[in-house]
């Protein structure tokens, strides 16, 4: 099992955490252009939203805490400035031919600039026509200390009327759903930041404050690392079925950036995908909220051919819903966890390609 990722506080664009068709001649040109424009459409509608015929089935349409019923969503974080986010997205969709389903985006509780503005303008263009994940931290980036948000601040309501009302209200004008993960890998932050019980009582404050202000439109998201070593912790750290939508965790091959030996997909994913339906929930859609591996330079097909094996890996985990690759690095040495060459892109474009990950947005 991988080591845990090590919150660093930092704006999230720096990323300072662990963090065709034959004609009849006799038509006449206006006619031919008409069949033509016809046909382009419809190309780039298949090429956009799928040519799976499970992507077309009814039945196939995701519920209203955006669980896809037939398959699983696609997401990535692509690394970005914010005021830049939907161009970094367009060039990453670009290399592997298709649109994310879920964009993945990261916020601090500050109460000026864009740091701390859930939904800024890029982001509610970006969501038109993909999903978002919101990740709200409680910290200021490039705030004094005494600026910091603690646990029991925000439980104690302290700051609902500057921080916590002014964002639900932000989501609630949005209107479309949005997934909301409150302090990401919050097991790596205790005890430190404060006690696993006054996590959970954070968490829930800012869920039930979000509730009376009529915030109907948030999938509210648990995610943690996954990692072995914090399993006692975790189920301290659970705030509730009543509070929690999905489950969500993050899992890499670190390889040389944790020293560790070379981890497949699939023994990244399988142990702590196995603890989580045992000892945490059953039932709950569950999210690889975070994965990507290291480059072995030694090696250069193995980022390749790690990246193969997604498809059927996410097909054998039970529940597993989303998987989004994690396009950028962590802090340290050979800590480059992005896709390292053009082999690289090619593997994962053909793994997304796969009909199970083209399923009906909403």
């Amino acid at each position: 099992m991988t080591e845990p990722r090590r919150p660093e506080p930092g704006a999230p664009g720096i990323l300072r955490r662990p963090h065709g068709r034959r004609k009849l001649w006799t038509l006449s040109a206006a006619l031919v252009g008409v069949l033509l424009v016809g046909t382009l459409t419809l190309q780039n509608t298949m090429a956009d939203d799928s040519k799976s015929s499970v992507a077309v089935d009814p039945k196939c349409k995701p519920t209203e805490l955006l669980e896809p019923r037939c398959g699983a969503w696609f997401g990535a974080y692509v690394r970005h400035e914010k005021p830049d986010l939907e161009e970094k997205v367009l060039a990453y969709e670009k290399r592997i031919d298709r649109k994310l389903d879920i964009v993945y985006a990261y916020h601090d509780m500050s109460t000026d600039g864009l740091e701390g503005q859930l939904l800024t303008d890029q982001e509610k263009r970006v969501g038109k026509d993909r999903m978002l994940l919101l990740s709200w931290e409680s910290k200021w980036w490039g705030g004094t200390p005494q600026q910091q948000p603690k646990w029991p601040q925000i439980s104690s309501g302290a700051l609902d009327r500057t921080v916590i009302d002014v964002q639900a209200k932000r989501i609630k004008e949005y209107g479309k759903p949005v997934f909301l993960s409150f302090d990401l890998e919050m097991d790596t932050r205790t005890p430190a930041e404060g006690t696993p019980a006054q996590y959970v009582a954070a968490y829930r404050h800012i869920h039930d404050r979000f509730r009376a202000l009529g915030v109907t439109n948030v999938v509210w998201t648990w995610i943690i690392t996954g990692y072995s070593g914090h399993n006692k912790l975790f189920p301290q750290l659970y705030p509730g079925d009543r509070y929690v939508d999905w489950v969500g965790y993050n899992q890499y091959n670190y390889y040389r950036c944790h020293d560790a030996p070379w981890m497949t997909f699939e023994q990244t994913q399988k142990t702590a995908h196995a603890w989580i339906r045992k000892n945490i929930s059953g039932t709950k859609p569950l999210m690889l909220s975070e994965f990507g591996t290291a480059d072995d330079p030694s090696k250069p097909s193995a980022q390749a051919g790690w990246y193969k094996e997604v498809p059927r890996v996410v097909k054998e985990l039970d529940g597993v819903k989303a998987a989004l690759q994690w396009n950028w690095r962590d802090p340290g040495p050979h800590c480059d966890l992005s896709l390292a060459r053009d082999a690289s892109w090619k593997s994962l474009k053909k793994a997304v390609s796969d009909p199970y990950f083209n399923q009906p947005r909403p």
